[in-house]
């Protein structure tokens, strides 16, 4: 594995990049990065040219000064400041005609959604609620739910990440999880729910539940039983997935998941960004995973695949062929 060099202002972009989307900024950072962009002709062609090479921009994170000329440091105050629902409150802005389109647009984004969130994670952080009906929750790493508990239901929207629950028993008011793909009814007590990029994957650890596509299709899954939900169908998987739990213990069990899924699950505990070849993407992998320690993950892949890892100073990591 090799750590290559890079240009100083690279790295630097990089850096600005990651504290954007980590979500640590404060109402001076957007002002420090414009400051940084124009202090060198050479920061602004960085910053373009980094943004080009991850298909992604930022620059929606930065209009907040732009857009609102003397009000961006209110309405930053307002969006953090305890409130039943943060998302109703930006809403309520937007419709007032106080937050910018660009502004709106960057709320959508998974930086966005966890900024926003009832209940989120950061990065490498695990953490277990209790619920107002006593339901226990737990988000790994880098998750966001949404709560819309009343007299009539309680609903869970998970933005993104994975959770698990202990569901507390209430006759009256259903317990379910909404997904992109569909919604979870809780039957029973203790089930998994993960927001993949294409499905939502399903794992009953106690008792039951009963699963809900967006075109009425229903399935019930018993005690030990999993599935995927597709956008038009359910697949049911055969093997046994309890193992996909062990996050909570801050392991990533793997019996026979492409790189590209080992990844997926290790980025919400690595710094920066990871980016996996196409050409070994599919690659199968088995194993047990250190979460809480990524670089040591990643040094296992390395050591019993046909990979190299590149990285590029602590936020940037390529991981390509064996050549």
């Amino acid at each position: 594995m090799s750590r290559q060099r890079l240009d100083p202002e690279i790295e630097q972009a990089i850096e600005w990049m990651v504290r954007l989307r980590a979500g640590d900024a404060d109402p001076r950072l957007e002002q420090e990065l414009a400051a940084w962009l124009a202090n060198d002709p050479a920061h602004a062609q960085a910053w373009q040219q980094l943004q080009a090479k991850l298909g992604t921009s930022f620059n929606t994170l930065r209009t907040l000064d732009q857009r609102l000329p003397g009000q961006a440091s209110e309405a930053r105050q307002l969006l953090l400041s305890p409130h039943a629902s943060r998302r109703q409150l930006l809403r309520g802005l937007a419709g007032l005609g106080l937050l910018g389109s660009g502004l709106w647009l960057g709320t959508r984004t998974p930086y966005g959604e966890t900024l926003l969130a009832d209940l989120s994670t950061g990065r490498g952080q695990r953490r277990d609620f209790t619920l107002a009906d006593g339901s226990r929750l737990s988000l790994d790493a880098d998750s966001a739910v949404d709560l819309s508990f009343d007299d009539q239901q309680r609903l869970l929207v998970l933005r993104h990440g994975q959770l698990l629950i202990q569901v507390a028993s209430d006759s009256r008011r259903p317990l379910r999880v909404q997904t992109l793909q569909g919604q979870v009814q809780a039957l029973g007590t203790r089930f998994l729910v993960s927001q993949e990029t294409d499905a939502s994957r399903i794992v009953v650890q106690e008792h039951s539940v009963r699963l809900r596509l967006r075109t009425g299709h229903e399935q019930d899954l018993q005690q030990g039983q999993a599935a995927l939900l597709h956008p038009g169908r359910i697949e049911l998987l055969a093997q046994d997935q309890a193992y996909r739990g062990d996050w909570l213990n801050g392991r990533l069990s793997v019996l026979d998941d492409s790189l590209e899924q080992v990844i997926a699950a290790l980025r919400p505990y690595c710094r920066g960004y990871i980016r996996v070849s196409p050409a070994i993407s599919q690659l199968r992998v088995q194993g047990v995973f250190p979460l809480d320690e990524p670089e040591r993950a990643l040094d296992a892949l390395a050591q019993s695949l046909p990979i190299r890892i590149e990285r590029y100073g602590p936020w940037f990591t390529v991981i390509q062929p064996h050549s």
